[in-house]
């Protein structure tokens, strides 16, 4: 009776443990939660100072992720729209508004009262309606320590006409959700999938909602067939038939406590009326021919002239139990509806400058026109592949694109390059994932993306502009600024305050506050820079960070002096620039540079 009376005791005592951590768990949660709150509050008081319209010309914008960006209706003017950047320690969430006026190169910062709150992950659509509108849906606000999620359900238009911003009140909608895909059909918003992310759970969501822009209504759709599985990040198009594609995305479940496996989906499907009945759709899977995409995550859409939709990049990840590999890709697809058939998009090379040689014209002086002269040759450039391993063991394959050589004694047509050219480099966007894309006047604009090294996130702020007709070359408009990347390290002190803050007494009523963002494990596979619920990603545990400032830490602190420095500019071509630092024999730098965009 005695050994029974003892483990009867030991049973209940550790029922009465977990239930006590459980407790605490939960108080903590309620805390942070209201520390985000008034985060939001805090932000959105700065935001209701704004009175009036203010357009500044400005630099390009400073890096970030999950930003949207859309092409306006009649203007020649890109709009770009919040988004988010992650430096190592702090994610700052952004709702500032930038228009990149393509003529003259320029970009505007424009400050407009009542904008909708910070957000990333979130979706536009442009329509030509009522002088041109940008509609937003939904998206997500992160904590500065990437830990906890506020996912939006509103709905918002921006007047361009007027620049004037409204929030749209109208019930039976989404719920709050990022990494969803929205399209304009008709005079409807179409909107399907997405996650939402809490603190101890996930979800991933095929629902399917239609707003109507002439009532301002929202209504759900329930197609009859086999449709897809829930997911985010996935390819929203429509179809010169009237159809709207779906294409991939991503999707996660947990396979055992605090271990999840994601899916990088690559089934297609058609969402259409079904036989010309108001409010009826249907699901139909599809199995396209031709050269298809390969399986990955984070890759970026738009659509062509001609109603072909066109895929760039991404990032294919090889998961196991304690490692992820990633792939990180550039290439670009096309998928035509009307075929049902994938082609791989192909560069020509610069037929122009070939011709104007054969005629005796002198080349274009430097000052031409950034987006009608390229510096790619007209041969298939070789590639190098390289691994950098991370100290977590997390291995990124980088990509690297090296001028091809004139083979010797080969002679040289008329045709062929001048050997000056020949053997410059190659303009061209580097491998990345979430990249922003729009397309204005038969070009393709690119804006950003990220790319990882071991545990480190470059997030870049390049522009590039390729043109659909010609299909030839690559223009950098905006080329990647190794100055503008920062990754701070962890410091010993946070470090200690995190081990603190995780050893604190188990005692409910000891004093502890509950509220500190490093004593709660990381939200289930959550990337350290908001995901849009398309990779799975563990946040390192250098990463976790207390600190709860939303500005932007100062610029990147460069050796011998400053340890926390990540050689960043190891990824770029030398020589370094000034302000960052090259690497030294006790601090060497990381892997293998990365070919970035250079003049030709």
């Amino acid at each position: 009776m005695g050994k029974k009376g003892k483990k009867e005791k030991k049973g209940r005592g550790a029922e009465k443990t977990a239930a006590k951590m459980e407790k605490k768990v939960s108080k903590r949660s309620r805390k942070e939660e209201e520390d985000l709150e008034a985060l939001l509050a805090h932000f959105q008081a700065l935001d209701a100072t704004k009175t009036q319209v203010v357009e500044t010309p400005c630099p390009p914008p400073s890096p970030r992720l999950h930003a949207s960006l859309s092409a306006h209706p009649d203007k020649d003017e890109l709009i770009l729209f919040g988004g988010e950047y992650f430096n190592g320690q702090k994610t700052s969430v952004y709702n500032e508004l930038y228009t990149y006026n393509i003529r003259k190169d320029a970009w505007t910062k424009v400050e407009i009262p009542n904008p909708p709150p910070r957000r990333c992950a979130h979706q536009a659509v442009v329509v030509p309606q009522g002088g041109g509108q940008l509609w937003i849906f939904g998206g997500e606000f992160a904590s500065p320590d990437g830990e906890q999620f506020y996912h939006y359900k509103d709905l918002w238009v921006l007047h361009l006409a007027t620049k004037t911003w409204e929030q749209v009140r109208a019930t039976g909608g989404p719920s709050g959700r990022s990494g969803h895909r929205m399209v304009a059909w008709k005079r409807q918003l179409i909107l399907f999938g997405g996650f939402h992310e809490s603190t101890r759970d996930y979800i991933y969501y095929n629902d399917v909602y239609a707003f109507d822009l002439d009532t301002f209504t929202w209504s759900r759709l329930c197609p009859s067939g086999t449709g897809p599985t829930p997911r985010s990040g996935c390819q929203m198009s429509v179809t010169p038939q009237g159809s709207i594609v779906i294409y991939g995305g991503y999707s996660k479940q947990r396979v055992k406590k605090d271990v999840d496996r994601g899916t990088q989906h690559s089934d297609m499907f058609l969402l259409q009326p079904v036989d010309g009945r108001e409010g009826k759709w249907g699901w139909t899977r599809i199995n396209p021919a031709g050269a298809k995409p390969t399986p990955r995550s984070g890759f970026s859409v738009a659509v062509t002239p001609n109603h072909q939709t066109l895929l760039f990049g991404g990032v294919c990840d090889e998961e196991e139990e304690e490692s992820l590999e990633g792939d990180f890709l550039n290439d670009l697809h096309f998928y035509d509806a009307t075929r049902n058939r994938w082609f791989a998009g192909q560069l020509k090379g610069p037929k122009s400058e070939k011709r104007k040689r054969r005629r005796g014209r002198k080349a274009e002086p430097e000052g031409a026109d950034k987006q009608e002269r390229g510096g790619a040759g007209a041969r298939e450039p070789p590639e190098v592949v390289r691994e950098v391993v991370a100290e977590d063991g997390t291995v990124v394959t980088i990509k690297q694109v090296l001028a091809a050589p004139v083979p010797a004694g080969q002679p040289q047509s008329e045709e062929e390059d001048s050997p000056d050219e020949a053997g410059g480099p190659v303009v061209e966007p580097g491998p990345r994932s979430n990249a922003m894309l729009a397309v204005k006047h038969g070009r393709l604009y690119l804006y950003g993306g990220m790319f990882e090294a071991g545990d480190r996130q470059v997030t870049l702020s390049d522009l590039y502009c390729l043109d659909l007709h010609k299909m030839q070359e690559w223009t950098a408009l905006v080329e990647a600024d190794p100055g503008a990347q920062e990754w701070l390290e962890e410091t010993e002190s946070e470090e200690d305050s995190d081990e603190d803050a995780e050893g604190g007494s188990d005692d409910e009523d000891s004093g502890d506050s509950g509220g500190e963002a490093g004593g709660l494990a990381p939200g289930p596979g959550r990337a350290p820079a908001g995901h849009s619920g398309d990779r799975v990603r563990a946040r390192p545990a250098s990463q976790d960070s207390t600190n709860l400032v939303a500005a932007r830490e100062a610029p990147t602190r460069c050796c011998p002096t400053a340890r926390p420095c990540v050689h960043l500019a190891s990824l770029f071509p030398s020589p370094a620039p000034s302000g960052l630092c090259g690497g030294s024999p006790e601090e060497p730098r990381l892997g293998v540079p990365w070919q970035a965009p250079g003049p030709p």
